[in-house]
């Protein structure tokens, strides 16, 4: 499965969560920290739901980016 994570530069680091799984989130130094810190906490997300008998929710969220006038 693949999930939508939303990234957001902080002012010392990069934040991360994913809109699908409340709750889901993480902070790390770098971009690339934070996208693979993300991968293990969804990985863990899930099988926390699993484990307590709870539905995984399906992937749905979509990203797009749009141009704008400066």
């Amino acid at each position: 499965m693949k999930y939508t994570i939303v990234i957001e530069k902080t002012p010392n680091n990069y934040a991360a969560y994913a809109p699908d799984l409340p709750g889901c989130g993480t902070t790390g130094p770098t971009r690339d920290e934070v996208i693979r810190l993300m991968q293990e906490a969804i990985e863990f997300h899930l099988e926390g739901l699993r484990r307590d008998g709870e539905p995984v929710p399906p992937p749905q969220t979509t990203a797009a980016q749009v141009d704008v006038a400066a």
